[in-house]
């Protein structure tokens, strides 16, 4: 795609998608044109529209007829997720749509390669990689400070009502990991690499949710590093660090550690460093909420590059995969009870599909 202003069309108009739509419009100045909004709520889609300007549809179709889009943006509920973007990849647009990917790993499978068939750029929004903190945490890692990561835990445990905003969580056959475990299995990946094998203990401790609200997983890298990746909406703890993602990284020179509060110690050679690893509010964010809503605009502005670079993004389809394999591996290794390797998507397809850089 060529560099210069970069038309984006948002799907869904909902509680989360607000942070999509701020960041989009707060990316003007760089290129960003929020072009056209949609909803299949018409209250939701309308007041969006007035509220960004941009002419409002209730219909993903009409808007992709109607209006001159580079890009659309997905943010719906995930079981929406296949059609819609199958939709903007028969129309040759480039895709970005809201983790996960979709419910099974044959819908993110198809989606993949619906995009590589058509040669259409696709990007996942996994965006907590791209809060301040972590990207503070892979800076230090590259730069040999702590030597060759190891060993890691990252836990995300809070007690936050989270049923409030999101009621339809209550009902989910997939609560905990597929939707914050899904977050801490990208950063194992991130921080310490590809796995090898996982194991995971889930709970359901909360006797009004129909799946599991905790798990716990133990991560094999192919680095023969290990990590701990723990998930809850059930801890009872005060002070309540929501939203912010602890992490504790061992290297064989040193170690790094995320403290509530945004603090970091690094550790290197012997000798240990604090540092405020948070950042200035933007006008649209609050507290507790900006660590995540920064987040949003961080991933949009990586992805708003790739667009005007032609390159693909960090969490491309084909790179996300490799995290949703993890989660369905997460699953099956709670429900038989021992260690299992995750789906390897790259052996299943052909050279072409391979070969193309827009994945």
């Amino acid at each position: 795609m060529a560099a210069g202003a970069i038309r984006i069309g948002m799907i869904g108009c909902g509680f989360y998608a607000q942070n999509h739509l701020h960041a989009w419009k707060e990316l003007a100045s760089e290129g960003a044109v929020l072009a056209a909004v949609c909803d299949v709520d018409t209250g939701k889609a309308a007041a969006a529209g007035r509220a960004f300007g941009v002419p409002s549809y209730t219909d993903a179709t009409s808007m992709l007829a109607s209006e001159r889009l580079d890009a659309v943006d997905i943010v719906t509920r995930h079981d929406t997720h296949r059609a819609l973007c199958e939709l903007a990849i028969a129309r040759g647009v480039a895709t970005i749509v809201q983790k996960p990917l979709a419910p099974s790993w044959e819908d993110c499978v198809a989606i993949v390669e619906a995009a590589g068939k058509a040669g259409v750029w696709l990007a996942v929004h996994e965006n907590f990689r791209f809060q301040t903190p972590m990207r503070h945490i892979r800076r230090v890692i590259d730069s040999a400070a702590i030597g060759t990561p190891n060993w890691a835990r990252m836990a995300f445990r809070t007690g936050f009502d989270v049923y409030r905003t999101q009621p339809y969580f209550y009902d989910e056959e997939r609560l905990a990991i597929a939707d914050v475990g899904i977050h801490m299995l990208d950063l194992a990946r991130y921080f310490l690499g590809e796995v090898e094998r996982i194991s995971c203990e889930t709970q359901r401790r909360n006797p009004k949710v129909k799946a599991e609200d905790t798990a716990t997983m133990l991560l094999r890298h192919t680095s023969g590093g290990a990590s701990v990746v723990e998930c809850t909406y059930e801890a009872r703890r005060d002070p309540d660090p929501f939203p912010q993602t602890l992490v504790e990284i061992e290297g064989d020179k040193g170690s790094i550690v995320v403290r509530p509060g945004l603090r970091m110690r690094v550790t290197s050679h012997g000798k240990a460093t604090d540092e405020d690893i948070g950042s200035p509010l933007h006008s649209w964010t609050s507290q507790p909420w900006h660590v995540a809503q920064e987040g949003a605009f961080v991933a949009c502005s990586h992805f708003l590059d790739c667009l005007k670079r032609g390159v693909a993004a960090e969490t491309s389809g084909r790179d996300n995969l490799r995290t949703y394999a993890l989660v369905d591996a997460a699953y099956r290794a709670a429900a038989e009870h021992r260690a299992i390797a995750p789906a390897q998507w790259e052996e299943n397809v052909g050279a072409a599909s391979k070969g193309r850089r827009a994945q």
